[in-house]
């Protein structure tokens, strides 16, 4: 891949790089004035301050028949192996992965999980914030005795990686950021948005939302891959769902940027008019130590309509050996 991690290749240009993204029909509520002010982060003996040089990454414990863990996680791969955590978009659950799931668990034990209000997880509080998801997936970890781990997440996945890479930076090894923005204006469309949810489900914005999430041509090619997503979609629960719309409408993370330390791997789908290209570079500038890739023919889920090269970059970063 180039050395320069702004420069994978040519971009299309977009006509939404230099404005307000366009209306999206994502929507939230009265939110708590800083989604990123600081609390008490889950018990670790690193969190007393900045690792003091490169920290291993920590091993998840083998599955056993007994075992059981936290409602909304599967732990699957090899075990022994680093921890690699992906984390979903809004309106999935941690099957979004699948097409990811058997190469990366021949190099890594695997940990997907639901966010809060999707899936399997406990349910959103009404009040939710990026913080509020974000320590959410620091007790799962603490929960498997995992102190650190690399993470790649798409969309709401990418938001939270950020803020746990920006937060807790010694329990993140390397960071994978998705087709996902710091910052997705205008706060007011996911207002709108939430408020259809709770008064229709997501069935209200289902249309909307699959249109957004993968191109005309994929769409056209695999009905029964879109047919599967809309299902995922209008199986999460609407209070969930709008409670996380809540937590991008009040997001910005920009001014965090600066503080992630982890090796960042930026990908963005051309194509994708929810999270434009312009918001991968952002981040891209942003992170120090960081590179961005620009996929061809991929919408928002880019992981689904490129799920070879979406895996192929993922190994390649997450440096994982058979």
């Amino acid at each position: 891949m180039p050395s320069d991690p702004r420069a994978s290749g040519p971009v299309p240009s977009d006509p939404r790089a230099s404005g307000p993204v366009p209306s999206d029909p994502r929507a939230s509520g009265p939110v708590p004035s800083d989604p990123r002010a600081p609390g008490p982060v889950p018990s670790d003996p690193a969190a007393a301050g900045p690792a003091a040089g490169p920290v291993p990454a920590r091993t998840a414990p083998a599955a056993t028949a007994e075992r059981r863990w936290p409602a909304g996680v599967e732990l699957a791969g090899r075990d022994g192996a680093p921890v690699v955590v992906l984390g979903a978009s809004l309106g999935t659950t941690r099957r979004m992965w699948q097409q990811q799931l058997g190469a990366l668990g021949e190099r890594f034990r695997v940990l997907s999980y639901d966010h809060l209000g999707h899936g399997e997880a406990p349910p959103a509080p009404a009040r939710c914030t990026v913080e509020t998801l974000g320590r959410h997936l620091l007790a799962v970890l603490d929960a498997l005795g995992i102190r650190r781990a690399s993470y790649a997440g798409l969309s709401l996945g990418g938001m939270v990686g950020m803020w746990l890479a920006a937060t807790v930076p010694h329990r993140v090894d390397r960071l994978a950021l998705l087709c996902t923005s710091a910052h997705l204006p205008p706060a007011q469309d996911w207002r709108d948005r939430a408020a259809a949810v709770r008064a229709g489900g997501t069935a209200a914005v289902a249309d909307a939302v699959l249109a957004r999430w993968f191109t005309p041509g994929f769409a056209a090619r695999h009905p029964d891959r879109v047919a599967d997503y809309r299902a995922m979609l209008t199986g999460v629960p609407a209070a969930g769902y709008a409670a996380c719309c809540e937590v991008i409408a009040a997001l910005d993370l920009r001014p965090d940027l600066a503080r992630i330390r982890a090796g960042t791997l930026v990908v963005a789908g051309a194509g994708d008019p929810a999270t434009p290209v312009p918001h991968a570079r952002l981040i891209a500038a942003g992170i120090g130590r960081s590179r961005l890739h620009v996929l061809p023919d991929a919408a928002h889920l880019a992981n689904v309509e490129q799920p070879a090269e979406v895996t192929r970059l993922l190994i390649e970063h997450l440096g994982g050996a058979p």
